[in-house]
């Protein structure tokens, strides 16, 4: 299998000139930092506003005092240690392996300091839980990046999941599609667990990490296909995030590209207000203009994706924002508020839920980021 080179070290960067590796060091020093050598290959070195690089490289824009370490209070979620029980049908198991890429607009930033003790390597608490709630009827594999498991321990997960009879579908959240592809068609021992646990009565599918289409490489689609021969279900879910996708004819492309690999447009989401992510963030009323201009511009199979917020109460959809108005409904809803219907003012400068005047009978409580010296 060919093996890529994974790089924790900014200073190893040699792309980058020395003062710009040393500006940076504080910036991975607070946020950790990880990439590999297939994916750097991506990145146009000669544009400091490349897309791909503001993907992975640290940028001091993360150091801005902004959000919480958790907007969506996945604290609170957490039934025993590892597994999440926010929707009743689903449940989350977060594991503790690493990201096969630290996105720097991560809404998990939280997981990946010292002090975190979210996810874990033992998920037999979680599957204890799993098997004794039978209405739960899918589970996502998170963490963390499932595919970033060794195949021998994904595929223990995947037969004690399997075990369970009321579990009929297990979903692998990974950006390893795009990130490291090879890790998926050149290992024939994870394609047999896939074809293997993926029925045509219990499937599994890959919830895939593509924000721009520059990352539809052919080692990408090689990465796809595979999947799907294997018998899993590709679908994709993208932030819109300032300064990578914040146009409608990149958006637009996505879609397109996405649609013809094979891989359903699941869901557009609102960055999520995150310690570390303030230079990601846009008004949501750009972020719905932006999405509607890249639909205009895709067929109806591109015009599936959904913009949504993971707001501690929920998955908000964002039905449209017009005339300073935003029009909202629970896609999905903790307290059980499913398909409620919300109209709430919206400020041009609005960036979350929260930021909604109205939307406090709505929201709950968020961490507060820890104060640095």
């Amino acid at each position: 299998m060919q093996k890529v080179k994974y790089i924790t070290d900014v200073a190893e960067l040699d792309r980058l000139p020395e003062k710009d590796r040393f500006k940076l060091k504080k910036v991975a020093d607070r946020f950790d930092f990880r990439v590999n050598d297939y994916y750097l290959s991506l990145i146009d070195w000669e544009d400091p506003q490349d897309p791909i690089r503001r993907l992975v490289i640290p940028n001091e824009g993360e150091l801005q005092e902004y959000g919480c370490w958790d907007a969506s209070d996945e604290e609170s979620n957490y039934v025993v240690p590892g597994c999440q029980h926010k929707y009743g049908t689903t449940a989350l198991l977060v594991v503790s392996e690493a990201c096969g890429a630290y996105c720097r607009y991560c809404f998990r930033k939280r997981l990946f300091r010292g002090e975190a003790n979210e996810a874990r390597n033992d998920v037999s608490a979680g599957i204890r839980y799993i098997a004794a709630h039978p209405e739960i009827n899918n589970v996502l594999l998170t963490g963390g990046d499932s595919l970033m498991l060794s195949t021998k321990k994904l595929r223990s997960i995947i037969e004690q999941l399997r075990a369970i009879e009321h579990v009929r579908i297990i979903r692998l959240g990974s950006k390893l599609p795009v990130f490291n592809p090879m890790r998926i068609y050149q290992d024939e021992e994870l394609l047999a667990t896939i074809r293997e646990h993926s029925t045509a009565e219990k499937r599994i599918y890959v919830m895939a990490h593509v924000d721009h289409p520059r990352e539809i490489t052919p080692e990408a689609r090689l990465a796809f296909t595979a999947l799907h021969e294997a018998g899993a279900i590709v679908v994709n879910q993208t932030p819109v995030v300032r300064g990578i996708n914040d146009d409608p004819r990149v958006l637009g492309e996505l879609l397109d590209q996405l649609s013809w690999a094979g891989v359903t447009p699941y869901y557009f989401f609102i960055n999520r207000p995150i310690a570390g992510n303030r230079d990601f963030a846009l008004p949501l009323a750009e972020v719905y203009r932006v999405v509607e201009e890249a639909k205009a511009r895709t067929s109806g199979l591109g015009k599936r994706v959904r913009l949504s917020m993971s707001h501690t109460t929920g998955k908000i959809e964002i039905l449209a924002i017009e005339n300073g108005k935003a029009y909202l409904k629970y896609h999905q809803s903790k307290a059980g508020d499913y398909g409620k219907f919300m109209i709430l003012d919206c400020p041009p400068d609005a960036e979350w839920f929260d930021d909604l005047p109205g939307s406090g009978k709505y929201t709950a409580r968020c961490l507060k980021v820890p104060q640095h010296s």
